[in-house]
């Protein structure tokens, strides 16, 4: 591959402003917007709308949809219509 075609590869903050939560990385995203880090630092910053911080599977607050089962429902629903 030439070495022109490349994305530039470097530190980036990700922030997810639901959680109020950010961290630094390295990736190829990149930003307009800055932001000063910890170190005194200034990153690229790009906002996500969801991260391990916010998303339901990672926080344990995630809901069970169906729990019965589906073949549990049709024959409670339809019940056993082969007699």
């Amino acid at each position: 591959m030439q070495q022109d075609k490349q994305p530039e590869y470097g530190p980036v903050v990700f922030r997810d402003r639901s959680a109020g939560f950010a961290f630094l990385t390295r990736s190829t995203a990149s930003s307009e917007q800055t932001i000063e880090w910890d170190d005194g630092r200034t990153y690229p910053v790009v906002d996500v709308e969801i991260s391990s911080e916010s998303h339901p599977f990672y926080t344990g607050k995630a809901r069970t949809v169906d729990s019965e089962g589906r073949i549990a429902k049709f024959e409670r629903r339809y019940g056993d219509e082969s007699s």
